[in-house]
């Protein structure tokens, strides 16, 4: 196995190349990978950048280059539900284009051509995936989080939540669109910017992949609020303890 590890935001995976054994920086199209041990695992870490074109860009780079077998996607989403609050873990069970709209010659979602609204993560790496978010919360919180970080974020009982994850080149922050959208995407549970591309990437190339994502807003008039600041102090915080459980259950798997 090689892991291939994408986040869109330096932020969102501080830690996890200070984390990794023997790093070394190769440099291509214009993005970092660092290449090493991750508890015991053999992985490539790599910043996309925002936004689906550069997502697609750096998975397809991670597995035509790199020759990575298996892609997790880490980073900070809005909630797409209002049972979904600041600081639940979100692992993708679908992921959707939300802006994907070729109609009246395809019907909205669908990605021309292939015959599909929705990819497919693996389901075993999810299953593993969602085990760790389980157990980081019940075991790990209280220590990898600072007393005074959950209470200015009300991280009061996390939780984790499976379900339709949808992407979109907007930075969702209006309530009307948002409700229109858990209208057309029954069960959506989160909105980002990245993960649908690299699902359909994986899907394209037969690699399995996960895609897990920390709440860090409510998709609504205040999501810039604070945003760094949380990406930084929590989500950064559960990228690295999540991760570093789900590769040491990969790694005694063998």
């Amino acid at each position: 196995m090689r892991l291939g590890i994408i986040s869109a935001l330096y932020e969102e995976q501080l830690g996890l190349v200070e984390a990794m054994k023997g790093p070394a920086k190769l440099i291509h199209g214009k993005r970092e990978y660092w290449a090493g041990k991750l508890w015991e695992i053999d992985a490539v870490c790599v910043l996309s950048r925002i936004g689906k074109v550069a997502a697609a860009m750096t998975a397809t780079m991670l597995v035509e280059k790199f020759g990575v077998t298996h892609i997790l996607f880490t980073g900070v989403a809005g909630a797409g539900d209002k049972t979904v609050q600041v600081g639940d873990i979100v692992v993708a069970e679908a992921l959707v284009q939300h802006d994907m709209d070729a109609s009246p010659l395809f019907p909205r979602f669908e990605v021309p051509l292939t015959g599909l609204t929705h990819f497919l993560p693996d389901q075993q790496l999810s299953l593993r995936l969602s085990r760790a978010a389980h157990d980081f919360l019940e075991q790990d919180l209280e220590t990898a989080i600072s007393e005074g970080e959950r209470r200015e974020f009300r991280l009061l009982q996390p939780r984790v939540h499976r379900g339709l994850v949808a992407s979109g080149d907007q930075f969702m922050a209006d309530p009307l669109r948002l409700n229109a959208l858990n209208a057309a995407l029954p069960g959506l549970v989160a909105v980002e910017m990245e993960g649908a591309a690299v699902a359909q990437v994986c899907y394209e190339l037969d690699v399995p992949c996960a895609v897990i994502r920390t709440v860090s807003d409510n998709a609504n008039e205040d999501a810039a609020t604070d945003f760094m600041r949380f990406v930084q102090s929590v989500a950064a915080q559960y990228a690295v303890h999540i991760t570093r459980r789900l590769c040491r259950d990969l790694a005694q798997a063998g």
